[in-house]
């Protein structure tokens, strides 16, 4: 056997790469030949070095982060048919990190991720890793856990050989309280996110009965529970030398919970608030969940800086009893409260239950040009009609419509140990200096936010008359009726300010400014292949008038009808469908936009979507 390969563990080998390569053999019975599944890549100095370790050839490489050492050889495995699996998050950053390379801020950037220490260019995946759960890989059975720090999407693969517990921990650890890179875990320009992400991912590695750590770079390491006690015991004092004070990370994961009832539980570490309500029966429903366990957000908006994980769940089972987690309930499709969703939904089998004003973004977020959308579609197990109530266990919680913060949010009022309870998203905060109370409206434009919306919710608490009010950023509030008078007050200060800024009396493009909207604003489309758009049409003038919409194409594209006329009485809205055909040549977010004339108001070219024109088949 050469210098460069060395058996670390019986039928385990490690190869010195641009990183420490590990390959375990499948030692199966009957497997003939043999075959083996890599964890990371390096440079692909491996597949030079199969018939020293008794393999034919590699079935699967599995990839611990994205960083350019542990994978820049990964076109050689493309090449020989070698099926590559990825952590989830950071999925974009292998198969389409031609994108970040051309849309990634140099200039004036704040971003200190190391994201540019990523492939340089795109490699096609098979899938990714399924998180919590356990997945075979040519017939190997691996585990996967969450290890953010190192990267944001970094995991550990857990193997079960020959009767020890082996760890494969990519760069989360080099050696006992050291790691590879502390540049590595500053991910944003005045935080120190990833260094506090790596104390919580030792400690909840410590908790599993691990006999060997495989590190990425370093040796491997027989006393897991000291070596990463060791880090999180220093990397915990590093994490306090730049914070005004000791922040302490294992009791966010010991008790992440506050009770504000003995059946409702407030989650203090989820970056936008979580909520739990218990029943009698040992079971679960979450109200929002996003992201997990957070000590704030790393700057960037991209896939692998955002980061679900369910780093809560154990305590909840441990201090509560809960065997399960049956429902997430969100009040709105933002990422900040959906994340974690999809994830409670593959590895816990929590059904997704929606209010139907919320479904469909979840579900088909191409149709829609809204901030803060997940990334992929969230399957939605049960659409709940808004204005009504539903029976989750012994509780009874009634549906309420409740724009404002966004037009597609719900709100939830409910009866828990003698409270009434109401659940308002982000609608609103109470801020400002002792003895001056004030209502600070939680509305952003491209939300869809409507000038009266807060005068109907505030209307609609007073109808409600929770006791108990809960939000999804701030501090719950108990309520008295002084707190309904200052919604009230403060949502007619809003409409007044928008009357004295706004021509609404001329004409009324509402506060998003939205006369027209076309859906899907994202859509694929097969060279020369056809897209049906909704458009949707306002009339913003106080009197009935004709609208005129033409269609405005990329060259060689086509519509049918060229032009659409509709007559629209005073504040109408009504939608027609334009069939628009592609033309024959291959791009990315073509532009399709519609010029739009209202009688003799000229808006032109007011609302657009954007197409991929995809290689027909």
């Amino acid at each position: 056997m050469s210098a460069a390969v060395e058996e670390v563990a019986p039928g385990i080998f490690r190869i010195r790469d641009t990183c420490n390569v590990y390959v375990i053999r499948n030692e199966s019975e009957g497997v003939s030949p043999a075959t083996g599944v890599a964890v990371d890549f390096g440079d692909g100095t491996v597949l030079d070095h199969l018939d020293e370790m008794g393999i034919e050839r590699l079935t699967h490489i599995l990839m611990t982060h994205h960083h350019r050492d542990q994978g820049q050889g990964l076109p050689r495995a493309v090449e020989a048919g070698i099926e590559i699996h990825v952590p989830p998050v950071e999925q974009d950053l292998f198969a389409a990190v031609d994108r970040m390379w051309a849309g990634r801020p140099i200039a004036n950037d704040y971003n200190l991720r190391q994201d540019k220490f990523s492939l340089l260019d795109p490699v096609p995946i098979a899938g990714t890793v399924p998180e919590y759960r356990m997945a075979t890989y040519g017939g190997i059975d691996v585990r996967v856990l969450p290890t953010p720090g190192h990267t944001t999407g970094s995991v550990t693969y857990v193997v079960a050989h020959r009767g020890r517990e082996i760890a494969f921990t990519g760069d989360l650890i080099y050696a006992p309280g050291k790691v590879w890179s502390l540049a590595a875990t500053q991910w944003s320009y005045t935080e120190n996110e990833g260094p506090a992400m790596a104390v919580l991912s030792c400690l909840q590695l410590i908790d599993e009965p691990l006999d060997l750590l495989l590190p990425s770079h370093g040796e491997p390491m027989d006393d897991p529970r000291s070596a990463l006690s060791l880090l999180a015991e220093r990397m915990g004092r590093y994490v306090d030398s730049r914070r005004p004070h000791p922040w302490d990370l294992r009791d966010r994961l010991d008790n992440p919970f506050v009770e504000l009832t003995p059946h409702l539980l407030l989650n203090r570490t989820s970056n936008a608030c979580s909520y739990v309500l218990l029943s009698d029966a040992g079971t679960a429903m979450v109200i929002d969940y996003g992201y997990d366990m957070t000590t704030g957000l790393p700057a960037g908006t991209d896939r692998a800086s955002r980061r679900p994980w369910l780093a809560s769940l154990p305590a909840l089972r441990r201090q509560y009893g809960v065997e399960k987690i049956e429902v997430a309930l969100p009040t709105h499709y933002h990422d900040d409260h959906v994340a974690g969703m999809p994830l409670l939904r593959e590895a816990e089998g929590t059904e997704v239950w929606a209010p139907a004003n919320v479904a469909p973004i979840l579900e088909h977020p191409e149709r829609y040009d809204l901030p803060c959308l997940w990334y992929d579609p969230i399957p939605v197990d049960r659409e709940l009609p808004v204005g009504a109530a539903f029976h989750w266990r012994e509780h009874a919680i009634t549906v309420h419509e409740l724009p404002g913060h966004t037009l597609y949010a719900a709100g939830f009022e409910f009866e828990v140990d003698g409270v009434r309870v109401m659940v308002t998203g982000d609608q609103q905060d109470i801020q400002g200096v002792p003895g001056e109370r004030r209502e600070i409206l939680n509305y952003q434009y491209r939300n869809l936010f409507r000038i009266h919306d807060f005068q109907d919710s505030a209307a609609l608490y007073r109808k409600v008359a929770p006791g108990l009010m809960v939000s999804g950023h701030w501090k719950h509030r108990w309520v008295d009726d002084a707190y309904l008078d200052l919604l009230a007050e403060q949502a007619d200060e809003v409409v007044h300010i928008h009357h004295e800024l706004l021509p609404l009396d001329e004409f009324d493009l509402g506060a998003d400014g939205n006369a027209v909207t076309i859906r899907p604003y994202r859509s694929s489309v097969p060279a020369g292949g056809q897209v049906r758009f909704e458009v949707t049409v306002r009339n913003p003038l106080p009197g009935a008038t004709d609208a005129a919409i033409h269609p405005v194409l990329p060259e060689g594209w086509s519509s049918v009808p060229e032009v659409v006329i509709l007559k629209l009485g005073p504040g109408e809205v009504t939608t027609a469908s334009v069939d628009v055909v592609a033309g024959d040549s291959v791009q990315a977010r073509a532009r399709v936009a519609m010029d739009v004339t209202f009688g003799r108001l000229r808006l032109g070219q007011h609302a657009e979507a954007l197409v991929n024109v995809v290689p027909a088949e």
